[in-house]
């Protein structure tokens, strides 16, 4: 057969060789990613609902939490991104990571105050800040230049699966025990600690030999260690993350229209389910396509899913902004980790995804203290129309903005 018709199987078939011929590490580290994700994310789906309804936690408060502990987590991996790109280890700094977010789960089923759950969250966020680059360049260290789309696809799909299943069981379990919170919240202990035992058997590729002065790497100035391209994707990362506050808002926005605590974890399902399934071709487009053709996209998907959520009058609506919110996550999270390990120089990858999670980690915690007091002031609805606002203003920029140079023009 030939014709339009006859390249799709060919594409098709051709994608699928690509996702098969991953190295094992990557499957191994989004199963690792999986099971923590399990385990986070059957916690932090309930745990606005705790902080609001068991602690008596306000709208700010909870706000004010979930964004110091996301920026704990980014300013982390700066340190740990330069300590694994100057000893040219990743595998010590990412198993001491999801350490760190195991021994942290017992906290908050014993919390009986917001401060044990805030010094839970900072120890998790912590654990997570330290894997986070070593992880990123890990997975650009594995594959070669051309598939790191797809990988960073396999690797965010297998994390999603994860915040699928989290939530999931979330929901199981808060049927199946009476809605006690506290006991749903011990369930997550277990995957946490799955996920330790197979990181430990990750196996890193041999370092290459130190380029020049080892001992000098981190007191080189940065702004002249990596490239101005860098630094217009870590400016771009912070304005799409200033777009999209803390995902607890989503939550609160369900449970606030009449959804009952058992069933606020199905708002993260929709949402993952949506990112899991699509993350992957995703990234497998990202490595064809410029990156405009997702980055425009995705802004318009967030304007889109932040409208629905500001006019939303019932759950079923929430759960459409989740999906659009989901859908917007896979078209632009793996795109940015492959577009800040295409900028950076392979010497500095790890310190260059610390520097990126540290941006956007303080934008978050902006972003949602923002959130956090526009819902206690004006409602949720200003909360989500912000949101929408900004994205639109940060969706005209990138197609404003017109790179040059070669670098520039093949990733923008």
């Amino acid at each position: 057969m030939t014709g339009p018709d006859a390249s799709k199987p060919a594409a098709a078939a051709a994608a699928g060789g690509r996702y098969r011929s991953l190295p094992k590490s990557i499957w191994l580290l989004g199963m690792v990613s999986m099971f923590m994700d399990i385990s986070s994310e059957l916690v932090h789906c309930l745990l606005p609902i705790f902080m609001a309804g068991v602690l008596g936690t306000s709208m700010l408060t909870i706000g004010i939490v979930e964004g110091i502990a996301e920026a704990t987590a980014a300013i982390a991996k700066v340190f740990s991104g330069a300590i694994s790109d100057r000893f040219r280890k990743r595998k010590l700094l990412v198993v001491l990571g999801y350490g760190l977010g195991a021994v942290s789960k017992p906290a908050f089923p014993l919390a009986s105050t917001i401060d044990l759950v805030f010094a839970a969250r900072f120890v998790d966020r912590i654990g997570k800040g330290i894997r986070g680059a070593p992880r990123d360049a890990l997975v650009a260290d594995l594959v070669p230049a051309r598939q790191r789309g797809a990988a960073y696809g396999l690797r965010q799909a297998l994390d999603s699966a994860g915040a699928f299943l989290g939530p999931l069981l979330a929901i199981v379990f808060m049927l199946s025990l009476a809605s006690d919170i506290r006991r749903v919240l011990w369930m997550a202990v277990v995957p946490a600690f799955v996920a330790v035992l197979l990181a430990l058997a990750l196996r890193e590729p041999r370092s290459p030999p130190a380029t020049s002065a080892p001992r000098d790497r981190l007191r080189l100035q940065l702004g002249r260690s990596l490239p101005r391209h860098f630094w217009l994707i870590v400016t771009l990362g912070a304005a799409f993350t200033l777009a999209r506050f803390s995902e607890a808002f989503l939550l609160l926005r369900a449970h606030d229209l009449g959804l009952a605590a058992a069933h606020v974890p199905a708002i993260l399902i929709v949402m993952n389910a949506v990112y899991a399934a699509l993350a992957y071709p995703a990234g497998d487009i990202a490595d064809r396509l410029p990156a405009r053709t997702l980055l425009v996209p995705g802004l318009g998907v967030l304007v889109a899913a932040d409208v629905v959520l500001a006019l939303a009058e019932s759950p079923a609506t929430v759960f459409v902004g989740a999906a659009l919110w989901g859908l917007h996550m896979a078209l632009t999270q793996g795109l940015l980790a492959k577009l800040v390990a295409d900028a950076a120089p392979e010497s500095l990858r790890a310190t260059a995804f610390g520097i990126f999670n540290m941006v956007t980690g303080g934008a978050l915690l902006l972003a949602s203290v923002v959130a956090g007091w526009l819902w206690s002031t004006f409602g949720a609805a200003a909360t989500f129309s912000a949101g929408g606002a900004f994205a639109a203003v940060a969706a005209l920029g990138v197609l404003l903005y017109r790179p040059q140079g070669s670098a520039a023009a093949g990733s923008a």
